[in-house]
């Protein structure tokens, strides 16, 4: 019979529960990241924004409420003019510090955005967007402007 020495029997116990516990520590914190819902919340918001700037002719005012978003960035210390950005064809969500979400969209628009007013119970949770028509720059207009000048 071969005897084994005890002292590598423990070495291998322990180092099997050092790394069985650091899998658990990190498999928590991400549950726990889950679980504030900002995760879900900014892809949800992006992607609902992004569709329905796609789908809005030139001219278009949108306004969306976002109670459960603002109320989660308020908890989470983020500026309720930091929450949704638009620039470009991107749409960034951003409802906690770290990260946020970002989704494009493809209609060829100008895109400006804003939060309501938070002094106005009415209007305090909405997010508006207006959607206009791409102001495009053509060379002949800008040989007049140089021209002016």
């Amino acid at each position: 019979m071969v005897k084994r020495k005890r002292g590598t029997f423990l070495a291998e116990n322990i180092i099997f529960i050092v790394l069985n516990l650091a899998f658990l520590i990190i498999l928590m914190l991400f549950l726990f990241k889950q679980g504030s819902g900002a995760i879900l919340l900014e892809q949800s918001y992006a992607k609902q924004i992004a569709l329905l700037i796609n789908s809005a002719p030139a001219g278009t005012e949108i306004q969306i409420n976002m109670q459960e978003g603002f109320e989660l960035a308020d908890k989470n210390k983020v500026n309720r003019a930091d929450v949704v950005n638009i620039y470009g064809n991107i749409v960034k969500v951003k409802l906690s510090e770290k990260g946020g979400y970002e989704y494009s969209f493809f209609n060829d628009v100008d895109v400006s955005e804003f939060p309501g007013n938070i002094y106005d119970d009415s209007i305090k949770n909405l997010h508006f967007i207006i959607v206009n028509p791409k102001q495009e720059f053509l060379p002949e207009n800008l040989n007049e402007v140089e021209n002016e000048e």
